[in-house]
């Protein structure tokens, strides 16, 4: 029940940090094709949403931080190396699901054997995600 609490708390701070952060102005150019990653709210998104909400429910808070090396790397440092890598998104959800090593240091990923595929593969997506904000 704490960690429920502690979890929970760390997913409200981090949603309301990471929210306002250069929101634009308007949603105009949100949707607009032409206009650069980096200016779209991605937290807005469905993808981002139900990545978040399945990151926050599980214990990936334990090893990870947003935009802090803990016992794994930053979620943004993983968003920086994948970024644009082709067929990145089911790769790295078989990691989280199968575990591995090597990657990032000494420190194995814990494999999480019971999660199934597509909520790893969103997972992911709200982690590739954040090389956008």
């Amino acid at each position: 029940m704490k960690k429920a609490v502690v979890l929970l708390g760390l997913v409200i701070a981090i949603e309301s940090c990471g929210n306002n952060e250069n929101k634009p102005a308007s949603d105009a150019s949100s949707n607009d094709a032409a206009a650069p990653a980096a200016t779209a709210d991605v937290s807005e998104s469905p993808e981002y949403q139900k990545g978040l909400a399945l990151v926050g429910s599980s214990d990936c808070f334990g090893c990870h931080k947003v935009s802090e090396k803990m016992t794994g790397p930053a979620y943004v440092d993983v968003a920086k190396r994948y970024a644009g890598q082709p067929g990145i998104e089911d790769s790295l959800a078989n990691k989280i699901i199968h575990g591995g090593a090597g990657n990032w240091g000494q420190v194995a990923m814990t494999p999480h054997p019971n999660l199934a595929h597509d909520s790893a593969v969103a997972m992911v997506k709200y982690i590739l995600l954040l090389n956008n904000q």
